[in-house]
């Protein structure tokens, strides 16, 4: 780009900053708060554009002051041309790094990055060690979950009894869940020696991840009519019975088969309404799914059928390594990881798909 922004950009970063400004007019007018919603909307999109406005005026800044510096290279005064002459480099090497953040702040943001999100964590081969592997990537997202301060509610577990989960069901809410956590979609794989090998030999397990945007009531209208429920004991491991009240629902999604069990709540209103909210979100993912199928018909879906071979990511506990299959990212404090310290994978993923992104724009 060679330190002047192509005049294209330049535009688009006009038109921003002007919204920008417009913005922070409509919500100085008077009676702005009278309406909770449109304030809300306007606060959300102003604060959306602070980053990339922001980094334009520091672009701006940093930029006036290497040409300034340039035109000091022609002074009389010795002094002045031999300061100029050492600020440039740093300058030019600023304007440059600034240049590309603002490409990556202009690239078409994901509509679902500020929303919360469904977790579902389900063991796939492996019998009672994937089940117990569930639960440690529960712990490993609750953690993490609970360093970035965002609530996790349990929305339905389907226990072993031996400590593991056959699914676990979670709503996580917060500031952009989404976009910190939506690449962890995928089959997970784990090598370790499980509890109950007694000659100490590894074994390879996997889970599936699926991360699903919560959806607003208007983006998914389920009529009653679609819905088939019915309503059952919910059932503890080994058998043992939770409660003695028929509290468990199951939503079946006449349509499309789609079927929601929910058990953990006492009360039957309590598990329906979160069994509803759960199928909400898998309709709206199923939509997106479709689209995206029909955009790329060789792109997979998020989870796959849950097999070995298409692992995005692997856990060697021996070796104290995991591996992130997409990105070639290999870390060796796997037990740091599963404390919750999920940062640098995080990051490391985002600026993966970040430059992809980018890549595919200027082709």
């Amino acid at each position: 780009m060679g330190f002047l922004l192509e005049t294209a950009m330049f535009k688009q970063l006009q038109d921003v900053v002007g919204h920008y400004h417009d913005l922070a007019r409509q919500l100085s007018e008077p009676g702005v708060t009278d309406d909770s919603k449109r304030f809300q909307k306007l606060a959300k999109e102003h604060a959306g554009l602070r980053e990339l406005v922001e980094a334009y005026e520091k672009y701006l800044k940093v930029k006036g002051d290497l040409d300034g510096n340039k035109e000091l290279l022609g002074d009389a005064d010795e002094g002045m041309r031999q300061m100029a002459k050492e600020e440039i480099p740093r300058l030019e090497k600023e304007v440059a790094e600034l240049e590309e953040q603002l490409k990556f702040l202009l690239l078409p943001k994901d509509p679902n990055d500020d929303k919360n999100i469904f977790l579902e964590i389900r063991a796939g081969t492996g019998g009672d060690e994937a089940a117990l592997f569930v639960a440690d990537l529960f712990r490993m997202y609750s953690r993490y979950a609970e360093s970035r301060g965002w609530r996790v509610e349990l929305m339905d577990t389907n226990a072993t009894g031996i400590g593991g989960y056959k699914e676990v069901i979670v709503l996580i809410t917060g500031e952009k869940v989404y976009s910190d956590l939506k690449y962890e979609g995928g089959v997970h794989r784990v090598q370790r020696v499980p509890q109950t090998e007694q000659q100490g030999r590894v074994h390879t397990s996997t889970v599936t991840v699926a991360v699903l945007p919560e959806v607003e009531d208007v983006e998914v209208n389920i009529q009653e009519k679609d819905l088939k429920v019915d309503v059952m004991r919910a059932g503890g491991p080994g058998g043992q019975s939770v409660n003695t009240t028929d509290s468990a629902v199951r939503l079946t999604y006449i349509p499309t088969g789609e079927v929601v069990i929910c058990r953990d709540e006492k009360s039957q209103h309590k598990n329906k309404a979160k069994a509803l909210r759960i199928l909400q979100a898998r309709l709206l993912e199923a939509e997106r799914a479709k689209q995206e199928a029909e955009i790329s018909s060789q792109r997979k879906s998020m989870v796959g059928t849950g097999e070995r071979s298409e692992k995005i990511r692997t856990y060697n506990y021996p070796q104290n390594r995991l591996t992130d299959h997409r990105i070639g990212l290999t870390l060796h404090n796997l037990d740091m990881v599963m404390e919750g310290q999920l940062n640098p994978i995080i990051q490391a993923l985002r600026a993966q798909f970040q430059a992809e992104a980018l890549k595919g724009q200027a082709s």
